[in-house]
């Protein structure tokens, strides 16, 4: 059931992101609309958005190595399923960060080879 508990969290937070996306679309974007997007401080930057997903994999990272030192140090509050789900979950997110990577490297270069 730890599991369950898992995905529920992770549903939970794709929805949340999805509900701000929602929130924060154009439906009509027009001049005066996407100066006003880009003046709004309440929407991040991409900047932000792809440094706050790298910190997150980074302390996902962390924590799996934090709980792995743990088990091979004797803790007895870490159990070694525990440990599997969490370096399980460190190397899913690096993999996925790492596809988004390579999707942008192609789109930038796809973009520059674009001729104007």
């Amino acid at each position: 059931m730890a599991d369950r508990a898992d995905i529920q969290s992770v549903l939970s937070q794709m929805r949340t992101l999805q509900a701000q996306v929602q929130k924060t679309s154009v439906p009509k974007p027009d001049a005066q609309s996407v100066d006003a997007v880009t003046q709004s401080s309440e929407l991040p930057s991409f900047a932000d958005m792809l440094n706050q997903a790298v910190n997150s994999v980074s302390e996902q990272q962390n924590k799996a190595n934090s709980m792995s030192t743990a088990y091979e140090q004797g803790d007895p509050s870490v159990d070694l399923p525990q440990v599997m789900i969490e370096l399980q979950k460190a190397s899913i997110s690096f993999d996925a960060m790492t596809q988004v990577r390579n999707r942008l490297v192609d789109a930038y270069k796809e973009i520059m080879s674009m001729t104007v």
